[in-house]
């Protein structure tokens, strides 16, 4: 396995100290208190308290670092900084919130807009995903490598499924799903976008697509995903995938055909 640098380490510490925060709240998730954020679109206690452990463990290793995360708090915007970490300290928020145990952490850093390193940790199933640029991905001590299937036909994908308050911003959805159905072996929707890019890296989907995003889902997992080997491609040919929040990530063997066929969809 590869030697985990500083950097890593300080991330690992990060999402260890909020995880276990979150797997408390997971465990009384009736009783906590939650507010509407958006339709279909929650925020709760567990999520607010889970980033500013986060914000607190990465300022005192990095205090120069900027951040980009999702929930709005009363801290000062240092998003702009070259240096800046990106995080999402509850992605799958919607199943947490319903006791479904499928959520994550996620943490990256990025550096003169590069995405340095990365980190997905799951708390309920006790799997961290990683990788550090030019230096693989990981889990434990494996050697995350994508799938190699090449037939669509035995291919499982994974994508992310409009909800109310969005519908109308993926006006194209239900034709990608229809183009892509008849030719694979499954779609799975499980609903954190964090964990499908970290499945992608380690061959248990084959590809995955999904709109709507934003860089606090899929920073960490796009690196991950590049360095077990994957391909990544925005949906709208020329855009920055990560800041386009339109994305497919698969193995090489099937990235061009996958990609085709979701961009002919309309």
């Amino acid at each position: 396995m590869a030697a985990k640098s500083p950097l890593m380490n300080v991330m690992f510490k990060a999402a260890d100290k909020a995880a276990k925060g979150l797997v408390r709240d997971f465990g009384e998730v009736e009783n906590l208190q939650v507010s509407r954020k958006g339709p279909g679109d929650f925020v709760s206690t567990a999520d607010l308290n889970a980033q500013k452990a986060i914000r607190e463990e990465l300022t005192r290793a990095r205090p120069d670092f900027g951040f980009l995360m999702e929930e709005k708090d009363n801290a000062a915007d240092t998003s702009s900084k070259p240096e800046r970490w990106i995080v999402d300290p509850l992605d799958g928020t919607s199943n947490f919130l319903h006791g479904l145990g499928h959520w994550a952490i996620s943490i990256a850093a990025e550096r003169q807009g590069e995405i340095i390193a990365g980190l997905i940790f799951d708390p309920i199933k006790n799997e961290s995903f990683w990788a550090e640029k030019g230096m693989g991905a990981w889990s434990a001590n494996k050697r995350l490598r994508v799938s190699g299937r090449r037939d669509f036909s035995e291919c499982l994908i994974a994508t992310g499924i409009p909800f109310k308050g969005v519908m109308d911003k993926r006006p194209h959805f239900s034709a990608q799903l229809n183009a892509v159905m008849p030719q694979v072996a499954g779609i799975r929707r499980f609903g954190a976008a964090a964990l499908d890019l970290a499945y992608v890296a380690a061959g248990r989907y084959d590809g995955f697509w999904e709109t709507g995003l934003h860089p606090w889902d899929c920073a960490a997992g796009l690196l991950i995903v590049k360095e077990a080997g994957g391909f990544i491609s925005p949906i709208t040919p020329k855009q920055d995938a990560m800041q386009s929040g339109a994305l497919v990530a698969s193995n090489a063997e099937i990235h061009d055909a996958l990609v085709k066929t979701i961009r002919d969809a309309k």
